[in-house]
This record gives structure tokens, C-alpha cells and sequence, in this order.
């Protein structure tokens, strides 16, 4: 076995607490076991839900709760990310149904199953007072920082999330590319990943002493990297970009130069105005 990266998938044969369960089953303490559990890690399938492809698995952080026969506990390791230490996402405005943030570069929308806790909405559900339940609503890559609209109601995270899936709002984002970028609009509709996706990208000022641009971007899809590829198609990559820029063979040490900067909307809950809008 990895010790660094594993799958564990054990079954459970007779009632049992969970951190036990655990322990007989792999080389970690106890101790690693709790955090781990608390980061996300551990999930279980009742044995209601066994039979019907994991569809009732849920997250467990409880380490003392009693497992059933029947039962089947999942445990995703990996070290670097139980390990990973995100920074702290930076509270905008705070409406009670919903919240406004800033989130930083490396931190994720949303968890997977090897962890959570280095993302948005796990820091927002445990730093926000009063603690209220977290929805998101939509999301931003990884090493894109920027605007993030998270709702705390059933009832809000509806209304907003038809919002933005029917495009009512302004959202807009800043790019630091390389290269003089052209003082005309650009529009590109080339496919990503077979979908349809559309970009418009224009000159907010160029920098003569670094041979870079920095670029206003609006979006009519939101597809995977869309930004990062279209850009580079253009032949302007973003500075700090390892996949789709210069960085792939030249390592600049910074970070993407991808910001979700604006959001402009009706808020669907109270017909008021909202605006946000990041410096530069």
C-alpha cells in the first residue's frame, strides 16, 4: 500500500465505532484517523444503501460513531491534501440568506472525496457567525481568486442559482497576460471540450517595462479553464499560467493572474441592487 495516497473500502462485519473500524484496518493513529475525519476523508455507506451503488454515502467526521453491520466505511488518503493549509477567504459582504467572499488563490470551491477542508464553503460553514449552513452557487477554479456568492438558505441558493443560470448578472474578470494585447475588442468562440463557449476579451492597460497586459474579460459560458484557454489561443497567455502559459517550460514563481474582479445583480430575494467590485 501507498502511504502516502490509498483507497480504503472495508466493510463492516459486526457494530463497531467508526475510529476503531478504521484502526484495524490501516497503519495511521488515531490521531491521524481524527483529523483526517475531520477534514473530510471518511465516508460511509449504510447498509440501507449498500446495494444501490453508494447513492446514500455521506461524509462521517464522527469518530465515535457506532457502525453497523452491513455497513461499508470508505477512506480516501492522501497526505499532501490532509496536509494542504488554505488561506483564509476574506468575508465581502454578509446578507444573512447569502454571503459575498473573496476567495484566494488555491483554495477550492468545492471538496472531493479525499477532503474538504481546504475549500470555500467548509472555512465560510466554520468561520461565519452566527454558523449557518453553506451552498454554492457556482464556482471558480482553483488558482482563480475572486468574487464567490455562497447562499446559507434552500430558498436562496434556488433563486440565485437560477440567476446565474439565466444569466442575470454581470460578472466580469482581470487578466494579466503576456504580450501587448490589441486595443480591439476580441471575441472567441472556439469549443471547450466539445461544448460551446464564448469569450470576450479587452484592453484595460498595458505595461511597456514587463511586456504585459492587463485585460478585462467577460464570459457567456463558463466552461472548464475557458478564460485560460481562450487567452492562449489568442496568443497571450496569463501570467502564472502552468498549463496553458509560458510557465510550462519557464517557472516565473506567480501565482495565475485570474481574478474574478465584479459582480453586479438584482438580488432575487429582496429586488435591491447589488454591486461588488475588487481593486486592482
Amino acid at each position: 500500500m501507498n502511504k502516502e495516497h490509498f483507497e480504503l473500502h472495508q466493510p463492516v462485519t459486526e457494530p463497531i465505532a467508526a475510529i476503531k473500524h478504521l484502526a484495524d484496518h490501516c497503519d495511521l493513529s488515531k490521531q491521524q484517523l481524527k483529523q483526517a475525519m475531520q477534514k473530510g476523508a471518511v465516508w460511509i455507506t449504510p447498509q440501507s444503501k449498500v446495494s444501490r451503488a453508494s447513492s446514500g454515502t455521506q461524509r462521517l467526521r464522527r469518530a465515535k460513531k457506532e457502525l453497523q453491520a452491513g455497513d461499508c466505511l470508505h477512506f480516501y488518503y492522501d497526505r499532501v491534501i490532509l496536509e494542504y493549509d488554505m488561506t483564509p477567504a476574506e468575508l465581502v459582504s454578509d446578507f444573512g440568506d447569502y454571503s459575498v467572499w473573496n476567495k484566494p488563490y488555491g483554495v477550492y470551491s468545492q471538496g472531493s472525496k479525499w477532503g474538504d477542508h481546504c475549500t470555500i464553503a467548509y472555512w465560510v460553514q466554520h468561520n461565519l457567525e452566527p454558523q449557518r449552513p453553506v451552498f454554492v452557487i457556482h464556482r471558480l477554479d482553483r488558482a482563480t481568486n475572486g468574487l464567490m456568492l455562497l447562499a446559507h438558505t434552500k430558498r436562496a441558493a434556488r433563486l440565485l442559482s437560477q440567476m446565474f443560470e439565466q444569466r442575470k448578472l454581470e460578472k466580469k474578470y482581470r487578466a494579466l497576460v503576456h504580450g501587448r494585447f490589441s486595443s480591439a475588442l476580441q471575441t472567441v468562440n472556439t469549443p471547450i471540450d466539445s461544448r460551446s463557449a464564448c469569450s470576450h476579451f479587452s484592453l484595460d492597460q498595458f505595461y511597456p517595462d514587463t511586456d504585459q497586459s492587463l485585460v478585462d474579460v467577460a464570459i457567456e459560458s463558463g466552461r472548464k479553464h475557458q478564460i485560460r484557454r481562450h487567452l492562449s489561443e489568442l496568443g497571450f497567455p496569463i501570467v502564472g499560467d502552468r498549463l496553458h502559459g509560458i510557465e510550462k517550460t519557464v517557472n516565473t514563481g506567480m501565482d495565475l493572474q485570474l481574478c474574478a474582479y465584479r459582480l453586479v445583480f438584482t438580488c432575487p430575494l429582496t429586488g435591491e441592487h447589488r454591486h461588488f467590485e475588487l481593486g486592482n
